[in-house]
This record gives structure tokens, C-alpha cells and sequence, in this order.
């Protein structure tokens, strides 16, 4: 129990600190006008989510699954009519912002389309597509920012972790779950209790395969987010080739990769189960019967290649709503998982 206290102290120290770091991070790629109009906002840094800059359009930010409207004046507002319009020389300017005044060097990243900046924070671009010989080679004329910002939330993953083993050992896990329900950040936290350990399991070998910067964020090959000190990641690699590489060279004990669903990611995974490897894996459904419908995935649970679904939805982003086992039945509601954590913390 000690070590437990002694990590999550840690973390939630280096948490608070990071948040700061890049709090300040997403002020300073913003042009002056629209990085007070964010300042002055009665919002908690935490909860802002997401920022959109379309030129001669409406700013448009997430906050605590909410959108809203910046409006001309400051302020949230639900009304187009007074929301500020984002100008094209704003724009340009945060562009030289985020790609430090040289978008050539960071021609690769544009290629799949965002940028990772320091902090972690993910900045999807869209404008004029230049292709050579039928792939893409640049964006040009970028008219459209998106702005994901990183937050980390350590513990989201303690409650359920418990039902995730069996006699000692993690279970071949699959979290299930809507867009923008939070299971990249379950995932996250769950890399991150795995790989430092607990009274429950001790620590593992964690390889990550990244292939869109969402898990570790990195910036320069350094993760922004904190995965504990047994992870070791691959940054922008495409899952099949990442899970098959690190077991051949990293001898993890668990391989973690984000958002499954073709053909290839499936035999990639049987790959990582046939050599003893233990999987953490998400996948976009609604529910068992979604995933059930599905014909790859619907394979999948035919075949119990999964031992354990967890399935987010509700009203708060990362809320559990089930945890089935292998055969699909319920082992628990979110409800009994919330109740167990508080009993026991």
C-alpha cells in the first residue's frame, strides 16, 4: 500500500504541474486577442477540451463535454450571432505558432494531418491537400484548426483494474466505447497503474504502439503523459507493425494499442496472444451488441479471445457503464464499481 501512496503522491504532484505547464503551452500559441478572451473565461483549465479555428468562422471550444461559442465580447455564449470570428492573419499567426515559424520541418507530421506540441496537446489540420504519386505529401492553405488539448486524470483507472485480473495476472481486456467517451484516457491510466504496479498486481513490461500520439503525446519523442517507468513506446507506428516489433524486440508483458478494427489489427493481435502476451486494447461501439454485430470484431467474441469488455457511456466522460467476461456476461455495473472503490479507499 505504501508504494501505491508514495507513486500516486508523486504523480499527483507532477500532474499539477504538467497541467500548469500546459496551461501556458496552449496561451502561448494563440494569437494576443483570442489567448486573453481564453483567459478571462470562468472556466477550470481541466475542463477545456477542445478549440476550433475555422477562418471567418465561429470560435468554437469544448468544455466539460459541452460546446459553446467565444463570444466578441468574452464569454461563453450559445449564440453564433455574437461569437467571435477567427480572421485568417489569426490563424496564419497560430500556425507559425505551433510549427516554431517552420512548417517544412514538420512536413511528415502534416502528412497525417496534426501536430503534437510540447505538453501533448494534438492539433488536427485541414486546408488545401498536395498529393505526389497518390499519397499525400503536405497541407497547404490550412483554414482549419483543430485544438485537443491533453489532460492526464490519474486514478480513473483504479476502480475497475481489480476485475481485471485473474489469479494474479491481467486478463486480455477490450474497452469499449462512443467517440469521445474517454476510453483513450481509461486506457492511459490503466498503462500507467500496470506499469508502476499495486497491491494487486505488480509492475509490468508495458509496450505502447502509438500510432496517432494519443496515448503518450509525445513531443520529440519524449511522452508528455506519465506511463510509468516499465512502458516503452512506439510513437506514430502503425499497429500491426508495433505490436509485432515489440514482441520481437522489447519482451513486454503487456502491448496496449488504441482504437482496433480491421482484419490485420485482428491477426496482429492473435499474434500477441499466441506469444504470451498479455493485451489492453479499445475499440469504437455502443455496447456488447454493437460489437457483436460487427463481423471482425463479432469473431473476436465468438472466440472469447477477449477474457474481459469494459464498456464506457453515460453522462460523464470515462464513465464505466458494464464490465462483462469472456462469454459476455455482466460481471459488474459501474455503480457496483464506484460503490467497491469507495468502500475500499
Amino acid at each position: 500500500m505504501r508504494n501505491r501512496e508514495v507513486v500516486s503522491g508523486k504523480s499527483q504532484a507532477c500532474t499539477e504541474q504538467k497541467e500548469r505547464c500546459r496551461e501556458q503551452e496552449i496561451y502561448r500559441i494563440l494569437p494576443t486577442r483570442l489567448r486573453r478572451m481564453f483567459q478571462e473565461l470562468a472556466i477550470q483549465f481541466e475542463g477545456l477540451q477542445e478549440i476550433r479555428l475555422r477562418v471567418g468562422a465561429p470560435v468554437l471550444f469544448r468544455y466539460r463535454g459541452q460546446e459553446y461559442f467565444l463570444g466578441t465580447l468574452g464569454g461563453m455564449s450559445r449564440d453564433s450571432r455574437s461569437a467571435y470570428c477567427i480572421t485568417r492573419e489569426e490563424l496564419e499567426e497560430v500556425v507559425e505558432y505551433i510549427s516554431n515559424y517552420s512548417l517544412y520541418a514538420y512536413e511528415e507530421e502534416l502528412r497525417q494531418g496534426y501536430l503534437t506540441i510540447r505538453g501533448g496537446h494534438r492539433i488536427g489540420i485541414a486546408g488545401k491537400i498536395i498529393l505526389e504519386n497518390r499519397q499525400v505529401k503536405c497541407i497547404g492553405n490550412i483554414t482549419c484548426l483543430n485544438i485537443r488539448l491533453a489532460h492526464e486524470v490519474l486514478g480513473c483507472g483504479e476502480g475497475v483494474l481489480p476485475g481485471l485480473l485473474q489469479n494474479g495476472d491481467l486478463c486480455h481486456t477490450l474497452i469499449v466505447s462512443p467517440p469521445r467517451q474517454g476510453k483513450t484516457t481509461l486506457l492511459r491510466d490503466l498503462i500507467r497503474l500496470l506499469s508502476y504496479g499495486s497491491p494487486e498486481i505488480s509492475g509490468r513490461t508495458v509496450g505502447v504502439v502509438d500510432e496517432r500520439s494519443e496515448i503518450g503525446a509525445c513531443y520529440r519523442g519524449e511522452p508528455q503523459n506519465d506511463l510509468g517507468y516499465r512502458t516503452d513506446i512506439l510513437d506514430g507506428c502503425p499497429k500491426v507493425e508495433g505490436m509485432m516489433l515489440l514482441v520481437r524486440s522489447m519482451a513486454p508483458e503487456v502491448i496496449a494499442v488504441d482504437e482496433i478494427g480491421s482484419r490485420e489489427d485482428v491477426e496482429a493481435l492473435e499474434y500477441v496472444i499466441s506469444s504470451g502476451v498479455k493485451l489492453l486494447a479499445t475499440v469504437h461501439g455502443n455496447g456488447m451488441d454493437d460489437i457483436k454485430s460487427k463481423p471482425v470484431l463479432g469473431r473476436l467474441v465468438r472466440e472469447k479471445v477477449f477474457q474481459r469488455y469494459i464498456v464506457l457511456g453515460g453522462r460523464k466522460v470515462g464513465q464505466i457503464r458494464e464490465v462483462f467476461d469472456e462469454r459476455g456476461s455482466l460481471l459488474a455495473t459501474g455503480k457496483e464499481l464506484t460503490r467497491k472503490t469507495v468502500h475500499s479507499a
